[in-house]
């Protein structure tokens, strides 16, 4: 019996034993599986999007999930940030007056901003890693590149048709390996600007020596030879005549420096038309001298918001040339009218030569004659008309010129609804 129990007890201990024996490996074999189904969820996120949550786990695979996604997010906020700034950098060359082009290492386009497509006739999206010399093919352009000097811009006229004929200033600077920045520049206007400063200068050397010469030979006809009272006063008419001949000249460039170099007169300085139309009536008919029929009309109930001085030197310049240009008998007329659109223009007719209709676009420029001799006689500077166009400019205005030859010609002020206003109390103007 003893020997039974004691058999009884020992298969008890040993059967315990193992049955722990056995539990234990199958927790340590379900904790293996699921660290590895852990461990296979996270590789599934890291081989997906990356657009949804790291798995949510515990333990070693939850910390390296956490982690990693941390770094993923600062990746993609750091790559967003750069994004921003390149767009503004992009917007920012985008926005530059001048044309910008990148080229790779060889000459291809990386980019270019809607000036340089302008500039050199491309498309940004559609010539993109295009070669540059197969689409801007200008022989100046092409031989500069390929020199690979660029101690200078070089300039020829803009391939783009649709532009006109426009003059760039293009300049390349290298950067990193091998790369280019293109820049390109409209200098058109620069040099139109240039050459009218040139021909100023010169008409204006041209102007002063003619009359300067006429006096050196008076005055050395006077020093060398033995005149009668009678020579010597019509000598000294003729120095009088070549004197204030200059000063008219030098009195019109003090003018137009003065209109160029002051700013715009206020729009609420009011100035009476009656006023301005009586001061031009009574120089139109101290220079007639009864040699012309005067009409003048209109203004009694208005007024205009400038300058009287600069206004009433354009009307003056206007009624001026046409007293001179209009042979004897003629008439001139000068008319205020209002407009539709709220603004008004005053129009000075005359019954003079006319003017061919090539010449009208250039009459406004320094020094420009429709014929130099006849200008010459009768006094004029060649700068009337262009002072007048300035002082239309300070004014918000323009200037209306409309001629034909032998049918006489008619040039307009034309002033906006902001410089004018009517003023039932104006005193009317009696020519």
């Amino acid at each position: 019996m003893l020997a039974m129990a004691l058999g009884a007890a020992l298969a008890g201990l040993i059967g315990g034993w193992w049955w722990s024996l056995l539990g234990g490996a199958a927790g340590a074999l379900l904790l293996l599986a699921l660290d590895d189904l852990r461990g296979h969820r996270l590789m599934a996120w890291l081989r997906g999007p990356l657009s949804g949550q790291a798995p949510r786990d515990t333990g070693f695979w939850g910390e390296m999930a956490y982690r990693i996604e941390r770094l993923l997010r600062a990746r993609d906020q750091a790559i967003d940030q750069e994004q921003h700034r390149l767009a503004q950098f992009l917007s920012a060359i985008e926005a530059s007056p001048n044309g910008v082009m990148m080229l790779d290492a060889n000459d291809q386009i990386d980019w270019c901003n809607s000036v340089a497509a302008d500039h050199f006739g491309l498309d940004p999206v559609r010539d993109r890693r295009q070669r540059v010399t197969n689409l801007v093919r200008d022989p100046a352009f092409v031989a500069y590149l390929q020199d690979g000097v660029f101690d200078a811009a070089v300039n020829f006229i803009s391939p783009n048709p649709a532009t006109g004929r426009h003059l760039l200033s293009v300049l390349v600077r290298p950067y990193g390996e091998g790369l280019k920045l293109v820049l390109s520049q409209d200098i058109t206007e620069r040099e139109r600007s240039e050459a009218m400063r040139r021909d100023f200068v010169a008409n204006v050397s041209h102007e002063i020596r003619t009359p300067l010469t006429v006096l050196a030979g008076f005055v050395e006809t006077m020093a060398s030879l033995p005149l009668s009272p009678t020579e010597r006063a019509r000598v000294l008419v003729l120095m009088g005549e070549q004197t204030g001949r200059m000063q008219l000249l030098v009195g019109d460039l003090l003018t137009l420096a003065q209109l160029e170099g002051s700013p715009r007169p206020a729009p609420d300085q009011w100035q009476a038309v009656t006023e301005l139309l009586s001061r031009a009536h009574a120089d139109a008919v101290a220079l007639s001298a009864g040699r012309h029929t005067l009409t003048f009309d209109g203004g009694d109930d208005a007024q205009i918001g400038g300058s009287a001085e600069e206004l009433l030197s354009a009307l003056g310049n206007l009624v001026t040339n046409a007293v001179r240009y209009t042979p004897d008998a003629g008439h001139i007329e000068v008319h205020w009218r209002w407009r539709k659109d709220g603004g008004a223009e005053i129009e000075v007719l005359d019954s003079g030569v006319g003017i061919a209709r090539e010449h009208l676009a250039r009459l406004t420029e320094r020094f420009y004659r429709v014929d130099n001799s006849r200008s010459r006689d009768t006094g004029g500077t060649g700068l009337g008309l262009s002072i007048a166009k300035h002082v239309m400019q300070r004014h918000g205005g323009e200037i209306d010129i409309q001629s034909e030859p032998g049918k006489g010609s008619r040039f307009t002020l034309i002033f906006p609804a902001t410089r004018v206003r009517r003023c039932l109390e104006a005193q009317a103007v009696t020519a």
